[in-house]
């Protein structure tokens, strides 16, 4: 299909840019792919749009898409990036990691693949690489030991171009973690730019107990708070979403979540025109009439979008 070429170009950041602690606004992706996913009034996924019912909006002027596509029940690569720092060993946040990984691989369809990765202190190891042998999962959970500081921010920065390895063109992030940085040379302000042209989503799995805040205090750092602010803000750039929980029923409803949407998902996608700044420009859709809502990446870094003409939108 003309869209499993395409997503190679529209994945993020490249295999040399990541190892850089260095952001430049140079950065531009050659195609820009849009996954979303629709909901109608009772919040359930919409699954049979019309590419005539989507408008594409660039900063809020129509853009002319070159490919429309449903992935209904498609089978999907997930790359699992687990938080495997000290941190993890506090409040049973691994127990409930390992126990929201064994839902996922539960819920799986024919066809899914899986990779593992672990990240500490410095960027993400490969633990398992992407195979349909879920028992291999499985068993890499079982040498991941809780240790040291969490370099979160630079470990998910590599994990774009690493997800790009899996055979599906339907593909997720499956972030499991407190969100807490401690050991980071990027600034959450820079893993947010690397985000911005990414087309794979980030689904995070904030772990922690019901009665801990909401929302991170840096000025009173406790490694068993969840730091929920940055988790969200890493889903809703990619056009995931944030789930809270620490327990196996808040888990498993997460999860089935996460799959239902990625099971009811569309792609729509257009190639930047090459004129114009190389700079952050924000996405959007405008649906006809029955949603509810709908989840999408906030946007893109590259150069001025094909935007359709007056004449063309009457």
């Amino acid at each position: 299909m003309k869209w499993l070429a395409l997503l190679i170009l529209a994945a993020g950041v490249s295999a040399q840019q990541v190892p850089s602690r260095e952001f430049t606004d140079a950065v531009s992706v050659g195609y820009v792919m849009v996954p979303f996913t629709v909901f109608g009034s009772k919040g359930d996924p919409v699954t049979n749009l019309q590419q005539k019912e989507i408008t594409l909006l660039v900063d809020g002027q129509p853009v002319k898409s070159d490919m429309f596509e449903r992935s209904m029940d498609a089978p999907v690569s997930f790359t699992i990036l687990l938080d495997g720092s000290g941190s993890m060993a506090l409040a049973g946040k691994m127990d409930a990691a390992r126990a929201a990984i064994g839902a996922l691989i539960a819920h799986r369809k024919a066809g899914d693949d899986f990779a593992l990765y672990v990240f500490d202190d410095k960027e993400a190891h490969e633990v398992v690489p992407f195979t349909s042998d879920v028992s291999a999962i499985g068993q890499g959970l079982v040498g991941v030991k809780p240790f040291g500081k969490t370099a979160f921010f630079d470990a998910l920065a590599t994990i774009p171009e690493r997800s790009r390895l899996g055979k599906n063109p339907t593909r997720a992030i499956i972030l499991l973690s407190d969100g807490i940085d401690n050991a980071s040379h990027l600034t959450r302000e820079q893993l947010s730019q690397r985000l911005e042209g990414m087309a794979i989503p980030i689904y995070a799995l904030g772990l922690r107990e019901p009665g801990e805040q909401t929302k991170f205090d840096p000025k009173q750092i406790n490694e068993e708070m969840s730091d929920l602010d940055a988790l969200e803000e890493v889903a809703k750039l990619t056009g995931g979403k944030l789930f809270v929980g620490n327990h196996p029923d808040q888990l498993s409803t997460a999860i089935a979540a996460v799959e239902q949407n990625l099971r009811a998902q569309y792609l729509i996608g257009f190639s930047p025109t090459g004129k114009g700044a190389v700079k952050y420009r924000r996405i959007s859709l405008k649906v006809e009439g029955r949603a509810r809502s709908v989840r999408v990446r906030a946007g893109y870094r590259g150069t001025e979008p094909p935007v359709l003409s007056a004449t063309r939108r009457s």
